[in-house]
């Protein structure tokens, strides 16, 4: 029951938010904001990723300003679309789940546990540091989404690590893997993975995300 009800709230949010996306209009402000996105992507892909992260902070205020209903369905769009996956992760009442509008979590100074998780926010900054984490399990599933976040993992190198990331605008490193750019999608899994006696399975997507997944 709980499971379909997740389903039907996914639909509704994402029929809204392309609902908005079809009745938006293209205005000047939208296309200056669009080109400062790309050209901030740009500016992250030839190595100066503070000034890119800059101009594309400033072209999705602009867009905050001027296009209300476009921020506002790629907001119901991203939480449709985090509904429809966290439910398919719903194991048990263990289970994690968070959303929230801005966020700031940093695991990794003390003990924390690790278990299933599913994180939505607008702006998020999350920090895990799975040096210090305790598995309730073997094998845990981790889903990140959002709209902008700057996500940073530590994984010890007896960990088996299974990432997929996918990005908008912006980056993801891995090791020496690195994507950067517009839609991009990394896929990564530890050569150790199948072996390891933990394993974690890390899934994120967001519009604008900067994600550096350090193997220590």
């Amino acid at each position: 029951m709980y499971r379909k009800r997740n389903r039907n709230i996914a639909l509704v949010l994402i029929g809204a938010g392309i609902f908005l996306l079809a009745h938006d209009h293209m205005s000047f402000i939208t296309v200056v904001a669009l080109f400062l996105l790309l050209f901030g992507v740009y500016k992250v892909r030839s190595g100066t990723g503070r000034k890119g992260y800059v101009l594309m902070i400033i072209g999705l205020l602009l867009l905050l300003g001027g296009n209300m209903p476009l921020v506002i369905a790629v907001v119901l769009i991203s939480l449709g679309f985090f509904y429809n996956k966290s439910r398919k992760i719903d194991r048990d009442d263990r289970h994690y789940r968070k959303q929230s509008i801005i966020d700031s979590i940093r695991w990794g100074r003390d003990p924390w546990m690790l278990r299933d998780m599913s994180i939505w926010n607008v702006l998020g900054e999350i920090h895990m540091d799975l040096t210090y984490a305790i598995p309730e399990q073997k094998e845990t599933t981790i889903v990140l989404q959002g709209v902008i976040g700057d996500i940073d993992f530590i994984v010890p190198e007896d960990v088996g690590v299974s990432v997929t990331a996918s990005v908008l605008f912006g980056q993801t490193s891995i090791g020496y893997d690195k994507e950067a750019g517009v839609l991009n999608k990394l896929v990564w899994q530890s050569p150790n993975y199948w072996k390891a006696d933990r394993q974690v399975k890390i899934e994120m997507s967001y519009v604008i995300a900067d994600i550096d997944i350090k193997i220590v």
